[in-house]
Formats: C-alpha cells, sequence, structure tokens
C-alpha cells in the first residue's frame, strides 16, 4: 500500500508541476506564456525532484515511471510483486495531476485556441520532427541515459539526492529532449494524453494518439538498456 500510495502522490505532484509548466508556456492570459526551452527543463526537473520526495517520504523508492520499474523488476533488482502497485501508482497520479492542471488552467484554456497553442503538447510530449524510428530512437536513448546515470547514484531518494536527479532530468532535456519533448516516461505521456482526450476542457486540438506508442515504448527498451548494461559491468 505505501508503494502504490507514494508512487500515487509522487507522481501527481510531478506531473502537476511539469504539466503545469506546460500550460504556463501554451495558454495565453499568463505570465509564463512563451517562456523558453531552458524554463521548460528547469521546471521538469524540479517537478521530479519534489515528486521524489514527496513519493519516499510516503514509502516508496521514488520510481515515478513504469521505464524505471519495469527495467528493475525485469533484472531482479526489484520484487515482482510491487510492480502492479507501482503502476497504478504512477498511471494513476499521473493522470489526477493531469486534471488538477487542467482545473487551475480552465480560464486560460477557454481563453485559448487550438491554433493558439491549447495543444495536446501542454500534457504530453511530440517530435519536432515527425519520424517515427529517429523518435523512437530519441526516446530510447535519452531514457537510456537518464536511468543508466540513474542507477549509479544508488538510492536516489535520500538526503540531497533528488535534487541530483532534478538536475540529471535537465541536462538529459536539455542535451538529448529538443528533438521529441524528452517524455522518458510511459506514465509521463500517456496519462496526460488520455487525461486531455477525455475531460471537458474548452478548445482543445487533437490528442495525437498516433504518436503515442513511441513515448510509451522508447523509454522501456531504453530503460531494460540501461539495467541490463549495469548488470554487466
Amino acid at each position: 500500500m505505501n508503494g502504490f500510495l507514494g508512487e500515487f502522490m509522487g507522481t501527481m505532484i510531478l506531473i502537476i508541476l511539469g504539466t503545469g509548466c506546460g500550460a504556463s508556456v501554451n495558454l495565453k492570459k499568463n505570465y509564463g506564456h512563451a517562456s523558453n526551452w531552458l524554463f521548460i527543463t528547469i521546471a521538469w526537473g524540479m517537478a521530479v525532484s519534489f515528486g521524489v520526495y514527496v513519493a519516499a517520504s510516503l514509502g516508496s523508492q521514488g520510481h515515478l515511471n513504469p521505464a524505471v520499474t519495469l527495467a528493475l523488476a525485469a533484472f531482479r533488482k526489484f520484487p515482482a510483486g510491487q510492480v502492479v502497485p507501482y503502476l497504478a501508482g504512477q498511471f494513476l497520479g499521473a493522470f489526477v495531476g493531469a486534471a488538477v492542471v487542467a482545473l487551475h488552467f480552465y480560464p486560460q484554456f477557454k481563453a485559448t485556441k487550438a491554433d493558439e497553442g491549447n495543444c495536446v503538447g501542454i500534457f504530453t510530449t511530440g517530435p519536432e520532427i515527425k519520424n517515427n524510428l529517429f523518435n523512437f530512437l530519441s526516446e530510447m536513448i535519452a531514457t537510456f541515459v537518464f536511468i543508466f546515470c540513474l542507477i549509479n547514484l544508488g538510492d536516489f531518494t535520500q538526503g540531497l539526492k533528488p535534487l541530483i536527479v532534478g538536475l540529471l532530468i535537465m541536462v538529459v532535456g536539455q542535451a538529448l529532449g529538443g528533438t521529441t519533448g524528452f517524455a522518458l516516461n510511459p506514465a509521463r505521456d500517456f496519462a496526460p494524453r488520455l487525461a486531455y482526450s477525455i475531460l471537458p476542457i474548452p478548445n482543445k486540438g487533437a490528442a495525437n494518439w498516433s504518436y503515442a506508442w513511441v513515448p510509451i515504448l522508447g523509454p522501456i527498451c531504453g530503460g531494460l538498456l540501461a539495467v541490463f548494461l549495469k548488470t554487466l559491468i
């Protein structure tokens, strides 16, 4: 139960802060409108840091990410019996976090049409150049770098390490994230995309479900590769 609750609350905080940044950048009539990529990567890095702190305080390992949970479990570095509670917490937390952002920015959604920035990219990722193969490789490579560095931190929930994880997210985003928006996390992309699709958000655009498999499978493959390499060395 602690694993589910920690992952739920931690992922919810991650998505509120991260997609809140997306809403601030894209929607009209708020002070963060049209901020730059540096602003976005810093915000997402800090969103992960504070999500990990919250999750750890509630008894989970602070994965907040199915790519982390599945990769560790695949190589017996995480109990198989905890996989379902962790994944459930991550996906449900991400959905609730996205719903909170939709509520918080409701007047801004009403003020912004789809062609003015009211798009699924507030909540999810998408490629700057659409090429499914290279988009998949971008997500796989970025997630490999992220998770390989993450698992070399040891217990990353202790002390200042969650802030180090946030810095890691920032540099991965700045170095490798400009191609696809660096999902790194299936729950972070899928659940907010679903929320954008089904919630009564005014003036919204399309959810781009045809792309959704890339930020799901790319991070999972990158995570598996990272933990596999770690077991070899």
